[in-house]
C-alpha cells in the first residue's frame, strides 16, 4: 500500500537543512509549505510559501492550517551577532506560540531539532541520558524549547514530538564550518596544529534528513523522544582536515606550527572584531575550537533502531568538496538572523 500523502509544514523551510527535506517530501508526494522569514530558492521547492515570525500567532495559524505535522527547524542560532534576548523569544517563544496554534487547529505531531549545544559542560560520555549542562544562550534556549515541547506532550492525548538533537551539520550548499575549511586549504591559508588529536564529531546533511524521516515513521517511539544525531565513526580535526585536502587534491603541508602559535597569532584579529564589530574566520576561539575543544558525542541510541546512513563523514566530506570544486566556492550566502522584534504577518 502507497503511503498517504502528507500536509508537511517546515518552519525555516527556506535554509539548508530545510531545502534538503523540502526536496525528499516532494519527491515522495507530500505537500510541502515553508513557514520563514527568508522567501525560498529554486533548491526549496514547496507548494505554498507563508512570509512570517513564527513569534506570530498570524503567520504561524496561516502556514499550519489543514497540515498533519510540522518539521520545526526555524531557529536563533548563529554565535554571533544575536542579543541574548532574541535566543529565548525565538527558540522558546516561538514554540510556545506554535503549540498554542497547534491546539486550535488539532494538530498533535511535531520533530523538533534542538541541538547538542544543551549537553554544554556535561561530563562525558554525553548521551540522550546525560543531564543537560548549557552554557551557551543558544543551547540554554534550545533546551528551554525542548521543555516547552515536554509539557504540551504532558498536558493532551495522542501528541507526538520528536526531538532531534544534531552536531555540527554540513553538506552541500552550506556556507559555514566544512566551507570555511575547504576555502581555507584551497587558498593555502589553513595551518594544522601539531600534535592535535582533539575530536569533533560531525552530521552529513543527507543522513540526518534521512534519519529524521526513518524516525517519523518508526513504530514504537515515546510521545516524547530525544534522539542525539551524530555521524559515526567520529574523525580528530586533523583527519577531517585531511580528507578535505584529499578532496580537492591539495597537498598536505609539511609544516604544523605548534598551538600556541596559532594562538597567539590570532590575537590581533581578536582586537579587530572587539573593535569594528566584524566576524572575521580567524580568531584565538576559532582556534581553540577547531585545534582544542573536543566535542565528542554519542549516538548509539539512533543505532539501536535499525537506522543505517548511506554515506561516511568521509564520504560526505568528498561529496562537499566535489560540490565546492564545481562551483561552490564561487558562490556566497547571506546570513539570515532573527530580528529582534517580531516580524508581524
Amino acid at each position: 500500500m502507497a503511503p498517504t500523502k502528507k500536509k508537511i509544514v517546515i518552519t525555516g523551510g527556506s535554509g539548508f537543512i530545510g531545502a534538503y527535506f523540502c526536496r525528499l517530501l516532494k519527491k515522495r508526494g507530500d505537500e510541502v509549505v515553508i513557514l520563514d522569514l527568508v522567501e525560498p530558492s529554486e533548491i526549496s521547492p514547496c507548494d505554498r510559501f507563508v512570509h512570517g515570525d513564527i513569534r506570530d500567532a498570524s503567520a504561524v495559524r496561516d502556514a499550519f492550517e489543514g497540515c498533519d505535522s510540522i518539521i520545526h527547524l526555524a531557529a536563533a542560532h548563529h554565535d554571533f551577532g544575536i542579543e541574548e534576548e532574541t535566543y529565548y523569544t525565538v527558540n522558546e517563544g516561538g514554540l510556545k506560540v506554535m503549540t498554542c496554534v497547534m491546539d486550535e487547529l488539532g494538530i498533535k505531531d511535531i520533530v523538533f531539532y534542538s541541538t547538542v549545544a544543551v549537553y554544554g559542560g556535561a561530563p562525558p560520555p554525553l548521551t540522550e541520558e546525560t543531564r543537560p549542562e548549557p552554557e551557551s544562550f543558544y543551547g540554554k534556549s534550545k533546551l528551554a524549547g525542548e521543555k516547552v515541547l515536554e509539557q504540551w506532550i504532558a498536558e493532551g492525548e495522542r501528541r507526538k514530538c520528536l526531538v532531534i538533537r544534531p552536531t555540527v551539520t554540513f553538506g552541500r550548499e552550506n556556507f559555514a564550518n566544512m566551507y570555511s575549511l575547504l576555502r581555507q586549504i584551497d587558498s593555502g591559508k589553513f595551518f594544522f596544529a601539531s600534535g592535535s588529536s582533539n575530536i569533533k564529531s560531525l552530521s552529513y546533511i543527507e543522513n540526518i534528513v534521512d534519519a529524521t524521516l526513518f524516525l517519523m515513521n518508526k513504530d514504537g517511539l515515546e510521545q516524547f523522544e530525544i534522539f542525539n544525531y551524530i555521524d559515526k565513526p567520529d574523525l580528530t580535526s586533523v583527519e577531517i582536515a585531511e580528507t578535505c585536502y584529499a578532496s580537492i587534491g591539495k597537498k598536505l603541508p609539511r609544516w604544523r606550527p605548534p598551538t600556541w602559535l596559532l594562538l597567539l597569532g590570532a590575537k590581533p584579529f581578536d582586537l579587530f572584531i572587539k573593535v569594528t564589530g566584524k566576524n572575521l574566520p580567524v580568531s584565538t576561539a576559532r582556534v581553540k575550537k577547531l585545534f582544542v575543544d573536543q566535542t565528542k558525542f554519542e549516538a548509539q541510541k539512533i543505532l539501536n533502531t535499525g537506522f543505517k546512513a548511506e554515506a561516511s563523514v568521509r564520504e560526505g566530506i568528498d561529496r562537499t568538496a566535489q560540490w565546492y570544486l564545481a562551483g561552490g566556492k564561487d558562490q556566497s550566502s547571506q546570513w539570515h538572523q532573527p530580528p529582534k522584534e517580531i516580524v508581524k504577518k
